[in-house]
């Protein structure tokens, strides 16, 4: 008899702990097989310090062959999924086609950047989902401080050393925080034109940073930016973005070559052309993590709209309406051990199924240096305190490359910053709208088939560099087929 398969699509904090789990509790009774565009699983809380130079950008990745015994990868980006057929299809790095067989299905493609309708926000800004845009986010500000330094006009000078961040939730607080830290130690290498400072503006409409936390980390959080001199701006966002600067909602235009943007996230494309009901763009499941009309398929992670069971709803004659968990690292990573018990248990070869239940242990703000906001257990903590529980929590949940985090902030501690462009990655193969953040583009590369019920579209990377706010532009033409954003009106 044939042993079951199982596909899991996507490797974030969902599909790594999904995938780690299966295989510990088949062993070797079912073939897992993980499909994902990259062969790394990426711990996204420590990007913000790939882009200050602390980690170098192999410690913030984990081996998918490396750590995941008994699970088959595969390279490729899912196109399409063929419910009636079990079967993924996909496309490989090199362009080629694929499809997988499947008798159980784990949907965890995660999430991209989240687009708004603001003019030129698309074409000058960049997000911060995966490797490829924090690798780019620290070669551009290095750039533009050096460019400032040898600048004769104060007027750009000063421009090159403003930067903008849109969004002050966990990213772009921890990014604000951390770049802010880098091109200060940037401009103490050598004194820049008139006396001209970098210059950091957070900016987000929500009365205060990190809305959906609570408020006494919001006033750590705020208290330490504006103590090292970001300017924090709530209530003010970007009405219109220019190669120049940034228009401003209350009127204001900010010369600046840098828009960072953090605003939020939406589920990955690929959700929606599943077919099956969304909430809000995300794959609607019951509390096992499956979805009602298909038994055989699960979800888990930014993907799907996952009853929060702790905070039940007013509800109504048909009883409780829970609403979803948020989208967040810390419930992606419980629902894929949930998602993998629960797949184990429906092939037979595990424990009894269980509805996913959480219990909030606290959140983490890291504030770059030694500084963070953290409630552990409900605790809150500030200053050093903080920041020692913050860097030992992410040590703890690192899957991998605990010792050489650890020996890189030892490194950061008592060496002085490298501040080197590497020019690995250019403005034109991060675009803003992508539905691959984890893959920067390059010119001449295979194109991914446009999947079902998504618009036909095409452009090209910039014949300047413009578009690219000082970066080198593109050798060649290459085409994007990623989606807009579905909410976009």
């Amino acid at each position: 008899m044939s042993r079951p398969h199982v596909v899991i699509v996507g490797a974030g904090f969902a599909g790594y702990r999904a995938a780690r789990t299966l295989a510990r509790l088949t062993r070797n009774r079912a073939d897992i097989t993980l499909l994902n565009p990259t062969d790394y699983f990426l711990y996204l809380p420590l990007l913000p310090q790939v882009s200050a130079g602390i980690l170098e950008a192999r410690r913030v990745t984990v081996s998918l062959p490396g750590t995941l015994h008994g699970v088959r990868l595969v390279l490729g980006e899912a196109d399409h999924i063929d419910l009636d057929g079990h079967s993924v299809h996909y496309t490989d790095p090199e362009g080629g086609a694929g499809s997988l067989g499947y008798d159980r299905l784990v949907l965890c493609v995660g999430s991209v950047n989240k687009l708004l309708p603001i003019p030129g926000v698309a074409e000058h800004a960049h997000g911060f989902r995966g490797l490829p845009e924090a690798l780019y986010l620290r070669d551009h500000v290095t750039r533009q401080v050096e460019l400032a330094a040898a600048e004769d006009d104060p007027k750009t000078c000063a421009a090159r050393c403003t930067f903008v961040v849109v969004g002050a939730g966990y990213t772009g607080t921890e990014v604000a925080a951390h770049m802010q830290l880098l091109t200060d130690r940037l401009a103490r290498r050598g004194p820049l034109p008139g006396g001209v400072r970098p210059r950091w503006l957070l900016l987000d409409v929500a009365e205060r940073v990190l809305p959906e936390l609570d408020e006494r980390l919001s006033r750590t959080a705020d208290r330490v930016l504006r103590a090292r001199g970001v300017d924090v701006r709530m209530g003010t966002s970007v009405k219109e973005a220019t190669h120049d600067g940034v228009l401003l909602t209350d009127g204001e235009f900010v010369a600046s070559r840098t828009l960072v943007w953090c605003v939020g996230v939406r589920p990955d494309p690929l959700v929606e052309a599943v077919g099956q009901p969304l909430e809000r763009g995300r794959l609607i499941v019951d509390p096992y993590l499956r979805v009602p009309s298909r038994p055989e398929v699960f979800a888990c992670g930014d993907a799907a709209a996952v009853p929060d069971l702790e905070r039940p709803g007013n509800g109504g004659s048909e009883g409780p309406d829970w609403p979803s968990t948020p989208m967040t690292a810390q419930h992606a990573w419980r629902q894929g051990r949930v998602a993998g018990e629960n797949v184990a248990a429906s092939l037979g070869l595990g424990r009894r199924r269980r509805p996913y239940r959480h219990r909030d242990l606290g959140f983490a703000v890291d504030l770059g240096g030694m500084r963070a906001a953290a409630n552990p257990f409900g605790i809150p903590l500030s200053g050093p305190a903080a920041g020692a529980v913050t860097r030992g929590y992410h040590l703890a949940a690192l899957p991998g490359n605990r010792v050489r985090v650890a020996a890189d902030w030892l490194l950061d501690a008592v060496l002085p910053c490298q501040g080197v462009q590497l020019g690995l990655v250019r403005s034109w193969s991060v675009p803003l709208d992508t539905a691959s953040p984890e893959l920067a583009r390059v010119p001449g590369g295979p194109e991914r088939p446009r999947r079902a019920g998504e618009p036909e579209r095409a452009s090209e990377p910039p014949a300047t560099g413009r578009g690219g706010r000082g970066d080198h532009p593109a050798p060649g033409p290459v085409k994007r087929t990623d989606p807009p954003d579905p909410a976009a009106p």
